[in-house]
C-alpha cells in the first residue's frame, strides 16, 4: 500500500461556492506545492445527515488523493450515478498532475 503524502503545514487552497439538489455547498480545495489536488472540504449551511456524509466522503476522497489515487478515477467512481454533492463537486474541480 503506498504511503500517504504528508501535506505542509501551509498549502494553498481554493473555495468554490455551487448549488445541488437545491442546496447551496461549498468546496475547499487544497493543493500540494506542486499544483495537485491534496485535499477536499464540503460544507453546507444546513446541518443534516446528508451533509454529514458529505463531508466523510470529501475526507475519504481525500485520503485517497493523498494516497496516490488520481483525481480522474475519484471522479469516474461517482459519475453515471444520482451524484452527490461530492460528485458534483469533483465535476468542478480543475486539477494538475492528473
Amino acid at each position: 500500500m503506498p504511503e500517504r503524502e504528508c501535506l505542509p503545514n501551509r498549502r494553498a487552497a481554493d473555495l468554490v461556492n455551487f448549488e445541488h439538489d437545491r442546496g447551496r455547498w461549498t468546496v475547499t480545495i487544497g493543493r500540494y506545492p506542486d499544483g495537485r489536488i491534496a485535499e477536499i472540504f464540503l460544507d453546507a449551511a444546513k446541518e443534516s445527515p446528508l451533509v454529514e456524509l458529505a463531508q466523510e466522503s470529501a475526507i475519504i476522497a481525500s485520503l485517497a488523493l493523498q494516497s496516490g489515487c488520481p483525481l480522474n478515477t475519484l471522479r469516474h467512481a461517482v459519475s453515471g450515478r444520482s451524484a452527490g454533492p461530492l460528485g458534483a463537486a469533483l465535476g468542478l474541480i480543475e486539477g494538475t498532475g492528473e
